[in-house]
């Protein structure tokens, strides 16, 4: 007889299998099990770097803020959004590395450093959204903040293209 039993704690799963007069076949299915259950333990974490190097776009050099310069910073401009095909040249993939949606709620600045948590109130209507900032841009002449098109939807600002914005940071990293 051989019966398995399943204890959760966390979010992990721990096998353990009794085994009485089991077959070789059950005893190496219970294993394949438990060894399988437990390899969650080693999950990749979510990415902790922060990038804040200095970079070149379009032939402009960019120094990133450092993090004591971010925490806190407030900047008050024009945001505009990019739409869900991404941006520059469609790319799904923003400069640190994450994957975007077309409903992730994220956004681009040339200096903050990546990611980064920050709020973001819409100055012609009030609205406010917590966004992560994890790409660069706007890379257009008096624009400090690119939102991805949820997050100009939350801002209610989609339909007009650009807005009056004020950011504040919250957090730097992840």
């Amino acid at each position: 007889m051989v019966s398995l039993l399943l204890d959760t704690p966390g979010t992990c799963a721990i096998a353990y299998a009794v085994v009485s007069n089991a077959s070789i076949t059950q005893i190496l299915l219970i294993s394949l099990v438990a060894f399988t259950l437990g390899s969650c333990a080693s999950r990749p974490k979510r990415h902790v770097s922060i990038k804040n190097t200095p970079y070149t776009i379009g032939g402009v050099d960019y120094q990133p803020y450092s993090i004591a310069q971010s925490l806190g910073m407030v900047e008050e401009g024009i945001a505009s959004w990019y739409g869900p095909d991404g941006w520059l040249g469609g790319s799904d993939i923003t400069a640190n590395g994450e994957v975007v949606t077309a409903r992730s709620v994220s956004a681009a600045h040339k200096h903050l450093p990546l990611p980064c948590l920050i709020e973001v109130t819409n100055l012609r209507n009030g609205r406010r959204a917590k966004i992560r900032v994890n790409d660069r841009g706007p890379f257009i002449e008096n624009r400090i903040l690119d939102v991805s098109s949820r997050a100009a939807e939350i801002l209610g600002f989609k339909t007009d293209g650009i807005t009056d914005v004020r950011l504040r940071v919250l957090r730097v990293g992840d």
